[in-house]
C-alpha cells in the first residue's frame, strides 16, 4: 500500500488482523518531526485508510530514538506572516480530525519522546499505549518557543484529562513519564517495551469503553468556576514571569477562560491566537534561542569515544556534583580529595541529587555504587576522562596535571574545570601539552545546560571534539571558546557585576538594582546572582580579570570575603539566606531610576561581548548568544545580547556608551567591535 502511494517517510503495513500499521520514520532526520512535507504525506495516509478502512490502526515510530519531537521547529522561523501561520494550522486541524473521525479504532504505540505535535497526534487517536521504561516522555514544550498547542492539543488535552492537568503541562512546559501519563489519563496503559506491539493490538482488537469524564472536570467546564481557576492561574503566573516579557502562559489562560466550555470554540481560538503569538518578538527570538540550543548539540558528535569512567581530583562543590551529575547520566566515577572529610560532603550532596532525581532507592543506591571514593587517585589509570576541580590556584593545578600525566592511559582526556585561567598558564610542563583541554560547568551543575570547551593555542582539535562529545553525552551543551582570561562566560558577566557593585558603594540599594536587571528580562538580579555563584568565585573572578578589564576590584567584595560572608552557601553575602532564600526588602524606586540602572548594567555587557568577538573568544555571534542564554539565563526572549544590539542599533548603543563614559567614566567607553557590528 505505501509502495503505491509512494511514501517518503510513512509506511503502512496491514497484518492477517487487518490492523494497519502506520509508521513514520522521516528521511535525513535524526528525530521525527512534523514538517509541512510529513503532514502532506500524511494526508495521502489518511486518503488510503478512508478509502479501504481496516479493523484498526496503530501509528508508531521507525526510529529507535523516539516517537515524534513535535513540529520542525525550523519552519517556525521561515514562516512570514500571520495569514501563512493560520493556514499551516488549520490544514493540522483538518488533518487531526480526519483521523479522530476514522470509522475504526486507532492507537498511537509511544516509546521514547512524544512532545509538542507529536502528542497532539496522539491524542487525536481513541488510544494510546506507552512505553514505562526510562526515555519515554510525554509533554507539551510549546510554552518555550511563545506559543501553545496549536493542532488541537489544547482541546484534546483538556477533554482528556481535564483543565487542571492540561492547563499545568502546557504552561510549564514539563515532561511526564509513562507511568505518570497514564495516571492522569494522558495514556491508556503503561507498559515494558517488549509489551508496547502487543498491547496496542489488544487494544485495537477489544476496545475499551470511552472514559468517563471527572465530576470535577465537568464543573470546571462552566464559565463561573473557569473565571474564578484563570484568575487564580494568573496571579500565579506573575509570580514567575512578566506578561510584557512572555506573553504566551497568559494567553494559554485566556484562551482557556473563553473557549473552555466548547470544543470548536477552542479550536478556533487554536487558529486564532497561536498564529498573533508566532508572530510576536518573544516567539520569534524563543524559537531562535531553541535553534541555538539545537546547534550547540551539534557540536558534540556521537562518533567519538564514550566515556565510561571518570577520575575527578577535588571534592568541593564543583567537583562533587560535577563528579554526581556524570554519575546520574550513567558513569562510573572515582572522586578524589586530600581527606577523608572533603570526601563525605560530597557523597552526602550526590545522594539527595540522586534521590531528586531517580527516585526509586534502588537506583539511588546503584548510582552511590558507581560513585567511588578515591583519597589515593587509584582510579587515574582507568579514567577514559580525568577532570581537574581544586582550588583556583595556578601552581597547585600546573603540579597536580605534572603529576597525573604519565599515569594515564593513552586515549584518556585530560581536562580542567577551570574558571579563568588560561590554558597555556596550565600546560607547562606537560610533555603533551597539546592534551590539556577545559570543560568548564557552572554552578549550580545539575541545573546549568552550559558547559565552556576550552581549547589553548596549541590544543590538539581530537581532544576538543571529544570533549564536546562527552558534553553531549552527560546531557550538556558544548560551547567552544578561545582560552582567553575569563573565557565567554565570566569575562561577560564580570563587568556586569562589577557595575552592580559599584551601584551599591553609590548607595543604591540591592533590591533595585535587582529589579531592574529582571525588569530588562534577567531571571535574578546580579546582586543575587553574585551571592548564588558566591563571593568567593566572584572575586577569585575579578582578580584574573582585573587587569584585562582595567577595572579594580572592589573593597566592599573582598570585605564579605575576609568576614567569610561567601552568598548563598554561608548564609551572608550582600543579602542575608533564610532557607536558601534571599531575604529582600520592597523595592522603592522610581521608574526611570530603575531604567536607569538597567542602562547601565546592559550596556556593560553589551561593550563586553562585542569585544569577545572582536578578540574571537568565540566564532560567531550566534554562538555568543548560545553561550549567554545558556550561561547566563540572559533573558531568552530577547534572543541573545548580540540579537537584542541588533534590535537597538550600532548607532543608538554607541550613543549611549558615549553618554554613559562623559557621566560614570571610561569604564563605558565604546569598544572597537563596534565599528564593524552589522545591525
Amino acid at each position: 500500500m505505501a509502495s503505491e502511494l509512494q511514501l517518503k517517510h510513512w509506511s503502512i503495513e496491514t497484518d492477517t488482523n487487518q490492523i494497519a500499521w502506520c509508521r513514520l520514520d522521516v528521511q535525513g532526520e535524526s528525530a521525527n518531526v512534523l514538517s509541512r512535507e510529513v503532514m502532506a504525506e500524511f494526508g495521502q495516509v489518511l486518503d488510503s485508510l478512508e478509502q479501504h478502512p481496516p479493523r484498526g490502526v496503530a501509528i508508531l515510530s521507525g526510529k529507535d530514538n523516539g516517537f515524534i519531537a513535535g513540529a520542525n521547529v525550523k519552519e517556525f522561523s521561515r514562516v512570514q506572516d500571520r495569514a501563512e501561520a493560520e493556514r499551516v494550522i488549520r490544514e493540522a486541524h483538518a488533518l487531526f480530525n480526519r483521523l479522530e473521525k476514522l470509522p475504526c479504532p486507532t492507537v498511537s504505540a509511544i516509546k521514547g519522546f512524544c512532545l509538542g505535535g507529536g502528542l497532539e497526534m496522539a491524542l487525536a487517536c481513541r488510544l494510546r499505549v506507552a512505553c514505562s521504561e526510562s526515555g519515554t516522555r510525554l509533554g507539551f514544550p510549546e510554552v518555550m518557543l511563545g506559543i501553545f498547542p496549536g493542532f488541537g492539543g489544547s482541546m484534546r488535552a483538556v477533554r482528556r484529562i481535564g483543565p487542571l492537568h492540561a492547563l499545568e503541562l502546557m504552561l510549564s512546559g514539563r515532561t511526564v513519564d509513562a507511568r505518570a501519563a497514564s495516571r492522569m489519563g494522558l495514556v491508556d496503559r503503561a507498559v515494558p517495551e517488549r509489551q508496547l506491539i502487543p498491547a496496542a493490538r489488544a487494544l485495537l482488537l477489544q476496545p475499551p469503553g470511552p472514559a468517563q469524564r471527572r465530576i470535577l472536570d465537568r464543573l470546571l467546564a462552566l464559565r463561573p468556576l473557569r473565571v474564578l481557576l484563570a484568575t487564580f492561574l494568573r496571579r500565579q503566573l506573575r509570580s514567575r514571569a512578566r506578561r510584557e516579557h512572555y506573553p504566551a502562559p497568559y494567553v494559554i489562560v485566556e484562551h482557556w477562560e473563553e473557549n473552555g466550555g466548547s470544543d470548536p470554540a477552542m479550536l478556533e481560538s487554536e487558529a486564532r491566537r497561536v498564529p498573533e503569538l508566532l508572530m510576536t518578538p518573544a516567539s520569534r527570538n524563543l524559537v531562535r534561542a531553541y535553534l541555538l540550543q539545537e546547534r550547540l548539540r551539534s557540536l558534540g558528535r556521537e562518533s567519538e569515544p564514550r566515556v565510561e569512567r571518570a577520575h575527578v581530583v577535588g571534592a568541593g562543590v564543583m567537583g562533587g556534583d560535577i563528579a554526581a551529575w556524570c554519575v546520574a547520566q550513567g558513569l562510573t566515577v572515582t572522586l578524589q580529595d586530600r581527606e577523608p572529610r572533603f570526601i563525605a560532603v560530597a557523597l552526602k550532596r550526590a545522594r539527595a541529587l540522586f534521590a531528586k532525581r531517580l527516585k526509586d532507592r534502588r537506583l539511588v543506591q546503584n548510582a552511590m555504587d558507581r560513585l567511588l571514593p578515591d583519597l589515593d587517585g587509584r582510579g587515574v589509570p582507568a579514567a577514559d576522562l580525568v577532570i581537574e576541580a581544586i582550588v583556583e590556584k595556578e601552581q597547585a593545578k600546573i603540579d597536580l596535571f605534572r603529576a597525573v600525566e604519565p599515569r594515564l592511559k593513552n586515549t584518556a582526556m585530560l581536562a580542567t574545570n577551570t574558571s579563568s585561567i588560561a590554558l597555556e598558564t596550565l600546560n607547562r610542563g606537560l610533555a603533551q601539552p597539546g592534551r590539556l583541554v577545559g570543560i568548564h560547568f557552572f554552578n549550580p551543575v545539575d541545573r546549568m545546560q552550559l558547559v565552556e570547551i576550552v581549547h589553548g593555542e596549541g590544543t590538539a582539535q581530537e581532544w576538543t571534539q571529544r570533549a564536546a562529545a562527552f558534553c553531549r553525552q552527560i546531557g550538556r551543551l558544548p560551547l567552544p571558546v578561545r582560552s582567553a582570561p575569563g573565557f565567554l562566560v565570566n569575562r561577560v558577566l564580570t563587568p556586569y557585576l562589577l557595575e552592580a557593585t559599584t551601584l551599591l558603594e553609590e548607595g543604591v540599594a540591592a533590591e533595585a538594582i535587582d529589579e531592574a536587571a529582571m525588569a530588562f528580562g534577567m531571571p535574578m538580579g546580579p546582586v543575587e546572582l553574585a551571592d548564588t555563584v558566591g563571593l568567593d568565585i566572584c572575586l577569585s573572578v575579578a582578580q584574573h580579570l582585573s587587569a584585562k578589564l582595567r577595572a579594580p576590584v572592589p573593597k566592599r567584595l573582598e570585605k564579605l570575603v575576609q568576614e567569610g560572608r561567601l552568598g548563598r552557601k554561608s548564609g551572608r553575602g550582600y543579602y542575608e539566606f533564610h532557607n536558601g532564600k534571599a531575604r529582600k526588602s520592597k523595592v522603592e524606586a522610581a521608574p526611570q531610576v530603575l531604567q536607569g540602572i538597567e542602562e547601565r548594567l546592559v550596556m556593560r555587557l553589551l561593550n563586553e561581548c562585542i569585544a569577545c568577538l572582536r578578540e574571537g573568544i568565540v566564532e560567531d555571534a550566534d554562538l555568543l548568544d548560545a553561550g549567554m542564554i545558556y550561561g547566563t539565563g540572559f533573558a531568552p526572549f530577547r534572543g541573545g545580547p548580540m540579537q537584542y544590539a541588533r534590535s537597538l542599533g550600532r548607532a543608538r548603543i554607541v550613543e549611549r556608551l558615549n553618554a554613559l563614559q562623559a557621566r560614570c567614566g571610561d569604564r563605558f567607553a565604546a569598544d572597537a567591535g563596534w565599528a564593524v557590528f552589522a545591525n
